[in-house]
């Protein structure tokens, strides 16, 4: 069962398994002597092996509810109601909301008056010290982040720690939160990350397709009328010699037609695993009459928000190395220290890219304007497309309206793609919605510079070049060179 997450309560543990103190530091939170905590056997899990010393990961399962919902968020059974609360919000379950789409999207929903609670395991905190890796900008505890933004806006946002590949701990959190709707963000999002060794291949797959399925059964059990707001990507595609449309293509073959899902043709396990969601999800839509929206999102870029400009404790990570770094950001550090821009192959790699302002939007339309009972729906999330060779030479000129000698280099490709192809995806739905995009000018590209110059004090420059190979993905567990 999962318990009470408050800063008025004291330390518990339950008497059937012991934990010391040095196996609840995931990431950077350390969990302090001010919560309950009950550790059932299903939390002591073996994560990622590490050499000849397995390193494992034991999940804090806890619900952040208030104090006097405590009795009934540990004793409720049956459906839930999809009905708004008595203040007539709606109530927004941001599963992976410690994340860098995730907590911008929790923040945003935030302060558009969505109740909102951030379901997470913190697992991607653990991925940075496994890996040698940070991100540019500090990072503030999700406690500290949560706890700052009450302060300055008088708004609370619910906190659940737990995996979502437990379903016992999903399901208590559903029952207690009751959501009206699930924004899942909460998936290992690296291709190179599921491309390192067997146990990362492996994890990705189980941690995205089995963490999806268990939040489509907590939907079908506790709360038929709840929307799932699934976060994909474009990398579902591949790069086809035709245009993509939005999720579904009309084909005539032998003189009859029909309108099917687009063929996918994924490029990594990570990409895979994204592919298996969506077809359980549509399975599911069709079977138990689920209502999602599956959002193919582009490449994202940038780190500030509204909301996460209010103060140093809310800022947003921001990866630059290769295993976790998207392009653009990476580019912007990499000229911010004087390293050349690494650019993969022949650069004409060409693919969807969209400000995280423009997420943060996305995610907001798509919530306001709800599937219906066994749609699913897929919108193409991007607002323009671009080659790499296209991105290095926009922040080439960036970085010399700066002073900055900005060179660029080919490296070898570590990955397994056409590095010159057709691209045209089709993006519409969100566009009709009502989604206004944030272009990408010179202005945003200055304004990444400067904050790339301003954290460069912070850069690992080891961690630029790439070193996880898809041709030369190990079965042994490895660790990435520091």
């Amino acid at each position: 069962m999962a318990h009470l997450l408050s800063a008025s309560c004291s330390l518990k543990l339950s008497p059937r398994e012991k934990i010391s103190f040095k196996h609840c530091n995931l990431g950077s939170t350390k969990f302090t002597p001010s919560f309950t905590l009950q550790c059932s056997k299903s939390s002591f899990k073996r994560f990622v092996h590490q050499g000849k010393n397995p390193q494992r990961l034991n999940l804090v399962h806890a619900t952040a509810v208030p104090l006097n919902q405590e009795m009934k968020a540990q004793s409720g059974t049956g459906s839930l109601e999809n009905t708004e609360n008595a203040s007539g919000r709606r109530r927004v379950m941001v599963i992976g909301g410690d994340g860098y789409c995730g907590w911008a999207t929790a923040l945003h929903l935030s302060n558009k008056n969505y109740d909102v609670a951030i379901v997470d395991n913190l697992v991607r905190r653990l991925f940075d010290h496994q890996l040698g890796l940070d991100s540019l900008t500090p990072i503030a505890s999700i406690h500290n982040r949560i706890r700052r933004w009450k302060a300055l806006t008088g708004k609370t946002i619910e906190l659940f720690i737990g995996d979502i590949c437990d379903f016992e701990f999903l399901a208590e959190t559903f029952k207690s939160f009751k959501p009206n709707a699930v924004v899942h963000f909460g998936e290992q999002r690296s291709a190179p990350y599921s491309m390192i060794d067997r146990s990362r291949a492996v994890f990705t797959q189980h941690n995205n397709v089995i963490g999806t399925l268990n939040v489509l059964f907590a939907i079908k059990e506790f709360g038929e009328e709840c929307h799932l707001v699934k976060l994909g990507t474009m990398g579902e595609y591949g790069t086809p010699n035709i245009d993509i449309e939005e999720g579904y293509i009309t084909v005539t073959h032998n003189g009859r037609t029909d309108t099917l899902p687009y063929p996918k043709q994924a490029g990594s396990f990570y990409h895979l695993s994204k592919v298996h969601d969506s077809h359980n999800i549509a399975f599911t839509c069709k079977a138990w009459g689920i209502r999602a929206t599956d959002l193919n999102q582009g490449v994202v870029y940038g780190v500030r928000t509204d909301e996460t400009a209010l103060h140093e404790e809310l800022c947003n990570r921001f990866d630059y190395d290769a295993v976790f770094g998207t392009v653009l950001n990476r580019f912007c550090v990499q000229a911010a220290v004087g390293h050349p821009l690494t650019v993969y192959g022949k650069g004409g790699q060409t693919r969807g890219y969209l400000d995280i302002r423009d997420t943060v939007q996305c995610v907001e339309l798509a919530i306001a304007n709800p599937a219906h009972r066994g749609e699913f729906r897929v919108f193409n999330q991007f607002t323009e497309q671009f080659s790499v060779r296209d991105l290095a030479a926009l922040v080439t000129k960036a970085g010399e309206k700066l002073g900055l000698k900005v060179e660029t280099i080919s490296v070898p490709n570590p990955r397994v793609e056409a590095e010159e192809h057709y691209y045209n995806a089709k993006h519409t739905k969100l566009i009709e919605l009502g989604l206004k995009p944030h272009f990408l000018s010179d202005s945003l590209l200055d304004s990444l510079l400067n904050f790339a110059v301003q954290y460069r004090d912070r850069v690992d420059t080891k961690q630029i070049m790439p070193s996880v190979s898809w041709k030369r993905i190990g079965v042994k567990p490895l660790t990435v060179k520091a």
